[in-house]
């Protein structure tokens, strides 16, 4: 094997692994921008809100812990509750994740 082969298989080898994980995190921001649309009738995804808690910008844990208590029942809301038991770990994860990348509109002032 050449040595200019020998460093290019490799080379090639990382640079699909790269792009398939770009893949997934491109689906996954897919997935998130769908999901946050239920999010979006009732929380203003600009952090505005004011008699409802806002999600933009929450840290991955918090939200995904907020939402296994309210699918589980043990933080009580009947709406979040029958919001989070449509959602399956995976989707409540990555709408934590897209949430999370979203700042406020009043921290970007």
């Amino acid at each position: 094997m050449t040595t200019a082969l020998r460093f290019s298989v490799p080379s090639i080898a990382m640079g699909l692994l790269v792009l398939s994980a770009d893949q997934g995190m491109a689906a996954d921001n897919e997935l998130g921008a769908q999901l946050v649309a239920v999010c979006a009738a009732c929380h203003r995804l600009d952090g505005q809100d004011t008699a409802i808690p806002s999600i933009v910008g929450m840290d991955v844990p918090k939200f995904a812990d907020a939402m296994t208590a309210f699918k589980s029942g043990a933080r009580s809301s009947q709406i979040m509750h029958a919001i989070a038991l449509q959602l399956s770990d995976a989707e409540i994860e990555i709408l934590a994740e897209y949430l999370a990348a979203r700042p406020m509109e009043s921290k970007l002032r």
